[in-house]
């Protein structure tokens, strides 16, 4: 691969806060030297023209196996779809274009909260889209969908189906169900029937997604939730083959009925890697189904608990014996509480990187800090600011006042847990492009929803400290070794932005692009404002 230098360049190296050099050199794609323009003379160079330099970014927690398993669903995200009605257009244009025999209408991402009156969708509202043919769409967090009546007769769910664990159909006031899927097992209960894309068509989406995350500067990802696809080890190292350059780090789902056979040393190493195992404890504060203390406002529901004790420890215990992460879904304040209390005095398994990772950390006191902090468990928490600008009208409804400072509290998490992670959670966020990294770093920085509303204004961060959460603080929550820093024995992995996002206006910070990607010295993505 030979030797590069790279100068005249304000690069963040991700190392810290106010670290920034002017130069770097890669050789045989990693990064062996770090420093100012001005000590180097005499070598070829690429003149970044100015231009500022991230480290190749991490979405520290995201689904890429999830969108390569659904890629033939249609996006019904915000801010374009806005109502019952937008939904149904939209799946009846893409009804049109599906052809195939035997093939289901989907779509993925609705956001009732947005919709007029916040009404969800039912089975009545798909029958418009078709009454021969099965429709199903997902939730904008991924843990609830609706289907249309047909869907429902293959599935065999009738007004006698019994509600599966910690989920729900709902039903009309006769008893009947509505067509409304509430958590993920009463998801399954339909999805089961849905025909799976072809392993070909699963490589070829990962192929496109690996494509879009260099858009964005993104180079490493942590999949949480691989088992969304068939032999997800095997089959992203096929895309791998097929020229998807992103660093992966699987975590599996636990499911308790299909035991998780033991790694192998080569099953934890390489671009992809397992990382973890994934239990999913509670479910969303967007649809009030986090498991909660108090009840919901002008409410008796504390959310649903999705597994029991004995699933999560069993889960752990896997992790302790592949020497692997656990990662364990939690958003209410009982779900937080519960993981440290099965946790909190067990000798961590890992050094290095936290044994047990939280994903999303909703509510987080000062007091939850200090018990992550005291713990004899090392824990790591993964968590976002795309959920609260994207999912405002949910949590308007589903957070008591005083909870507010509590919520999403990024610089208490920055000040006190060291393994701490932005991510986008894509495609379970209630936003088209939710991992566009510069849409999360304009929200830590405003803490403003989309529509304008101020959300815990006192918990704001900087852009270089949100920067951090995608790059050097990122990088210490996951085995995703060697990225997230612009440092001699890195990668030589980077994003050249075309504006620089440390001193634009804090409201134009969504708007700065990815002019170029890079991934261990080659070029893997050049906007079409920068091509020659």
């Amino acid at each position: 691969m030979g030797t590069q230098l790279f100068t005249n360049a304000k690069v963040f190296t991700g190392t810290g806060e106010d670290d920034f050099a002017s130069a770097f050199r890669i050789r045989d794609g990693v990064v062996d030297w770090v420093g100012d323009a001005g000590d180097v003379s005499g070598e070829d160079a690429v003149d970044l023209g100015g231009r500022t330099v991230l480290p190749g970014l991490i979405d520290s927690h995201t689904h890429p196996a999830l969108m390569a398993g659904t890629a033939a669903a249609a996006e019904c995200f915000p801010p374009s779809v806005t109502s019952v009605e937008d939904l149904v257009d939209v799946l009846r244009a893409h009804g049109a274009a599906v052809t195939a025999p035997g093939a289901w209408v989907l779509g993925r991402g609705f956001d009732d909260t947005k919709f007029p009156g916040r009404r969800m969708p039912t089975a009545a509202d798909l029958d418009r889209v078709s009454t021969e043919r099965p429709v199903l769409v997902w939730r904008c967090d991924a843990h609830s969908a609706v289907c249309n009546t047909k869907a429902l007769e293959i599935a065999g769910i009738t007004a006698s189906t019994p509600d599966p664990a910690g989920a729900r159909f709902e039903r009309d006031a006769d008893g009947s169900p509505n067509g409304v899927l509430t958590e993920i097992a009463a998801v399954a209960a339909v999805t089961a029937f849905i025909p799976a894309p072809t392993r070909d068509e699963q490589i070829d989406a990962l192929v496109a997604i690996g494509e879009e995350l260099a858009s964005r500067g993104i180079v490493a990802v942590c999949d949480l939730l691989s088992t969304r696809i068939d032999e997800p080890l095997d089959t992203f190292r096929a895309a791998a083959g097929r020229g998807l350059r992103t660093r992966v780090a699987l975590y599996p789902g636990w499911d308790p009925e299909h035991p998780l056979a033991d790694l192998a040393p080569a099953d934890k190493e390489g671009q992809m890697r397992i990382a973890g195992v994934k239990v999913v404890l509670d479910g969303a504060y967007s649809n009030r189904t986090a498991w909660v203390h108090e009840p919901y406002p002008e409410s008796c529901d504390h959310g649903l608990r999705l597994v029991d004790d004995t699933d999560v420890l069993a889960a752990g215990e896997w992790a302790r014996r592949n020497g692997v992460q656990l990662a364990v879904h939690a958003m209410g304040d009982q779900a937080l509480d519960r993981v440290v209390e099965l946790f909190a005095d067990d000798e961590p398994w890992l050094t290095g990187i936290p044994s047990v990772r939280i994903e999303h950390a909703t509510i987080v006191s000062d007091d939850y800090v200090r018990r992550l902090r005291e713990a004899r468990m090392t824990f790591g928490i993964a968590t976002h600011t795309v959920f609260f600008f994207a999912e405002y009208d949910g949590y308007e409804t589903a957070l008591r006042a005083e909870q507010i400072t509590d919520a999403y509290p990024i610089a208490r998490l920055y000040a006190g847990v060291e393994a701490l992670a932005l991510s986008s959670d894509r495609p379970a966020t209630a936003w088209s492009g939710a991992d566009d990294v510069m849409l999360s770093i304009e929200a830590a920085v405003r803490r403003r929803t989309y529509n304008g509303v101020d959300f815990g204004p006192a918990a704001a961060i900087t852009a270089p400290q949100a920067l951090m959460l995608y790059t050097g603080r990122a990088r210490m929550l996951s085995p995703l070794e060697h990225v997230g820093e612009i440092a001699p024995g890195f990668d030589g992995s980077f994003a050249v932005l075309e504006r620089d996002v440390f001193t634009v206006q804090a409201d134009e910070i969504a708007q700065v692009r990815v002019a170029e990607t890079w991934i261990r010295g080659e070029q893997v993505f050049v906007s079409r404002r920068n091509a020659p």
